[in-house]
This record gives C-alpha cells, structure tokens and sequence, in this order.
C-alpha cells in the first residue's frame, strides 16, 4: 500500500547554512522576517505613490508623505511589534514561570550557551505592539491614525506569509494529527507507542509501516495554511477594495476581523500549546474531537473580531461627522 502522507524533507534545517562556522548563525525565520519588512515596505512603497498617504495638515495645506516617512513608520512599527511578540510570548504562551522571576531573559537569545535568537513569538502580542508603535508614530508626526493603520494593515499580509512560511521551515506551529494525504511527519513532533489502539487505527488508514516502539504521525502542515489564508487570500480581498474604500479605518477593519475569523477556523487544524491545552475541556491536543474544545488563540481571535468590528463602526460614525462638519 502506498504511503498516504509525507515525510517533512531531510534537506530542511533551521539554519540556512547548517554546520558552517559563522554562516550557521543565518536561520531561516530570520531571513523570513526580513522579506516580510521588505514586502511591507515595497507596498507602503507603492501606496506612498498612489497618494494614500497624503493628509491635509490642520492649516489646510496639503502634507506629501515620502519615503523618509514610511521608513521611520515602519521602523516604530517594528521595534514595537518585537517588543509585543517577545513579551507576550514570554509571559502569557510560557507556563513555566521562568520570564516573571528573570525578566532579562525575555530578550536574552542565548540558551544553555548557544545562541538561539529570540525563539518564540506571538502573533497577538505582535499585532497589540505594532498597533501601539503606529499609533505613537502618528501621534508624534501629526499624521491621521486610520489612514496610515489603513496603509500598513494592507501591507502587512503579504509580509505575514513570509513568517509562516518561516515556521515551516524551523518545522514548527505544526498541526493536529490527520490522515488526509497532504498530512507531513514533522521531525519534532511527540511521538506516541506503536501498540495503543488508536495509533494503530492512523497508522492502518495512512498505509504506515514500522517496527519503532515509538511513532511520528502525520500532522496537518497548519503553517501553511495560516500563511495562504490569513497571508495570501486576505492581501487580496484589502487590496481589492484599498482604492475605493468607503471610509477611513475600513482596511483595518477588514484586516483585523478577517484575520481573526480565518485564524479561529485554522485552529481547528493546529496543534494548541502543549502547556496550555484546551481552555474549556482535557481533550487530547493532537487529535480534533469537537469545535467544542477552544485555544488560547482562539478565544485571542474573537477579541479581535469583536475589535475589528468595534473599528469599523467607530470609523464610520466619525467619518459621517466628519462629511457633515465639511458640508456646513
């Protein structure tokens, strides 16, 4: 019987160059991170161009944004998008304890002597200081808060497919377990005894034959996931509409509520902290049992929902003030 699954690829290794002095240092979620900034930047880039940057100052001169200033609007956003992701991943995902009795070790990218980098991001920590760190930038340069959050929420999917593809690569986030073909055997995924019943019953439905006492099932390459649907699919629907948006704050709330009904949904796919588990039920993490059992991110994602929504109507009952202070 043929194998109905894939084996994740021996040739893929954290670091971009293993085992070779001083380039081993060269990772690849890093290299990720940086063509995420750079896609940003190149479609802040084209916004600047289009002129949907350009604000009128409160003396009704016309203020032209350039390229100085989407530098420095992206290098605040992301200073405080790391700063977010660490602290939030350190002190809320991390169960051990271990950040709030030594909090230096929150940004310390050494571990047992070995250079590890900043292992260990969160997704909601980043979008809460990315948000902080725009908002300060346009407070400090007089700039309209939604039309640039509007900007960069449309640059910022294309870039977030980059870092899942990132996770990927470091074989991480993986998914739940699953039989469908697609389904990939990551290489640090837990593995479980060949003779329990229930792993008997994948190993049978996927065509996996083994003498190991101990057994990697496939997993669901979530990763991939997030990055098509909340990189790809949701770059293409604010794009679609970032011409002719009816109001000020419409892109962010698009991105924020978007992301987090896609997200909610792939959970259902993805494999939950280990020390966190469900936060309503002692289901097993690795299998899907009911769209009853609910994550930490999920439960992240309908704030985000609830947020993005609250955006959109607060956006628009300004922008309607706004038309008729204008019309008197």
């Amino acid at each position: 019987m043929t194998p109905l699954y894939i084996q994740y690829p021996t040739w893929i290794h954290p670091e971009i160059f293993p085992n070779v002095p001083i380039l081993g240092l060269i990772r690849w979620y890093g290299l990720m991170y940086i063509l995420a900034f750079g896609t940003a930047f190149l479609v802040l880039r084209k916004l600047l161009k289009e002129g949907a940057l350009d604000y009128k100052q409160k003396d009704g001169t016309l203020k032209k944004a350039t390229e100085d200033d989407i530098f420095s609007f992206i290098a605040t956003g992301i200073v405080f998008l790391l700063i977010g992701a660490r602290i939030f991943s350190t002190l809320v995902y991390d169960t051990s304890g271990i950040y709030w009795k030594k909090p230096w070790l929150i940004f310390w990218p050494f571990q047992n002597g070995k250079f590890t980098g900043l292992a260990g991001m969160s997704y909601h920590g980043g979008f809460i200081g990315g948000l902080i760190g725009m908002v300060f930038w346009c407070w400090r340069h007089k700039a309209p808060y939604m039309k640039w959050i509007d900007a960069m929420v449309t640059a910022i999917p294309l870039g977030y497919t980059f870092g899942r593809i990132g996770n990927f690569m470091n074989g991480e986030l993986y998914g739940r377990i699953t039989t469908a073909k697609w389904g990939i055997i990551f290489p640090h995924a837990e593995k479980f005894s060949s003779s329990l019943d229930w792993v008997k019953a994948y190993m049978e439905k996927i065509g996996m034959v083994t003498t190991d006492n101990l057994v990697s099932l496939p997993r669901h390459p979530s990763q991939l996931y997030e990055a098509f649907f909340e990189g790809l699919v949701l770059f293409l629907i604010i794009w679609a509409f970032h011409k002719k948006k009816p109001f000020d704050g419409f892109s962010g709330m698009l991105y924020t509520t978007g992301y987090g009904i896609f997200r909610f949904f792939i959970e259902y796919f993805r494999a939950p902290d280990a020390d966190l588990g469900f936060r309503n039920s002692d289901n097993p993490i690795y299998e899907f049992n009911s769209f009853a059992d609910i994550s930490t991110g999920q439960i992240l994602c309908f704030l985000m929902i609830l947020g993005g929504i609250g955006v959109g109507i607060t956006s628009y009952i300004l922008h309607k003030k706004e038309l008729q202070n204008t019309n008197e």
